[in-house]
């Protein structure tokens, strides 16, 4: 039996995968510590309904808190650790930018100095698709260089990169970091477009509609997500043979360290997206048109062709399906 560590446990995409590592099989030990960044009470239900079971326990500790990771790889063997547990949300990296510096770079340091003292087998991190920045060229390709984020969450998201690069270079760690796509569905985060989204059309409130409409995302249905990191886990990445200092690759390297896209593989306009969302409800939205938001890019498309060659997986879940099951888990969860 895999024993893995999932921190950010009682996150959207945490408590999901937990839910499906235990179906599996492995024994899970959760690490989150029911931070107040949005309403712990939905986390802990969240953890409860997905997550709770015989093979599952749940530390509430910090990543921040280098003697408490210290002591959590003393006390435990992990086959595997994935690290979800981050400060999140590009517009919140506005208003308090120590967070992420805590969390995500403070925090995965304290992660990767775990993994390497106690012989972990494979860390799968969560990156983002905020590390395009800049970037124009889509669809957005894991073989092209991002070193022009727009936002300090993408910049510590990249740091993240980095950092794992060095500890598989000189530590020889196996590191594969996931560059997830706007990912959505139940028990999604309350500060995501979907759920503030539903919340105000229900209540007949207007919504906040950014860049006069004009955005475009590669929206990712959870259960893709998740499917993707499952298959991701159980490939411990090598190094690639062809990669030259010459002609680098930035998807790959010499040593056991990769990066993948895990996204819908499609472009769609917002407004598509508030319209399926309005068809689900059986409402109309009252749109309140509002200029680009800093940090915010205009448009995201994942590339994943690399998901596709080595673990071939597709994601594909349709908006149809995937806001109508949210739509469902909300009405059931906040009985309106």
């Amino acid at each position: 039996m895999q024993k893995i560590l999932v921190t950010g446990a009682a996150g959207f995409i945490g408590a999901h995968l937990s839910q499906r590592l235990i179906a599996g099989g492995a024994e899970v030990v959760g690490l989150d510590n029911l931070n107040d960044y949005y309403d712990p009470a939905l986390k802990r239900a969240r953890m409860a309904a997905l997550a709770e079971g015989e093979r599952f326990t749940h530390i509430g500790i910090d990543i921040a808190d280098r003697g408490a990771v210290a002591r959590l790889f003393n006390e435990h063997r992990f086959d595997v650790v994935v690290n979800l547990a981050a400060q999140a949300g590009v517009r919140y990296s506005l208003i308090n930018p120590h967070s992420y510096v805590d969390t995500n770079l403070v925090g995965f340091v304290n992660l990767l100095e775990g993994c390497r003292h106690s012989g972990v087998g494979h860390l799968v991190y969560a990156s983002s698709s905020s590390v395009y920045g800049a970037n124009t060229r889509m669809p957005f390709s894991v073989h092209d260089n991002v070193d022009h984020p727009v936002s300090l969450y993408a910049a510590s998201k990249k740091a993240n990169e980095l950092m794992a690069h060095t500890y598989s270079h000189l530590f020889g760690l196996p590191t594969t970091g996931l560059r997830f796509f706007t990912v959505y569905g139940p028990w999604g985060r309350p500060d995501m477009a979907l759920f503030l989204f539903t919340q105000a059309i229900l209540a007949g409130q207007p919504i906040d509609v950014y860049n006069n409409g004009e955005m475009e995302r590669d929206f990712t249905y959870i259960d893709d997500i998740v499917e993707g990191v499952v298959r991701v886990i159980d490939r411990v990445p090598t190094g690639n043979p062809a990669w030259s200092g010459d002609n680098p690759d930035p998807a790959t390297s010499y040593c056991p360290w990769r990066v993948y896209n895990i996204g819908n593989n499609s472009k769609e306009k917002l407004l598509r997206y508030i319209e399926v969302l309005e068809n689900c409800l059986g409402r109309k939205a009252d749109k309140n048109f509002l200029p680009m938001q800093p940090g915010d890019v205009p448009a995201t498309f994942a590339d994943v062709d690399d998901l596709v060659r080595d673990f071939d997986y597709r994601p594909g879940t349709t908006l149809e399906h995937g806001i109508g099951r949210f739509v469902e888990w909300y009405r059931r969860y906040f009985r309106v």
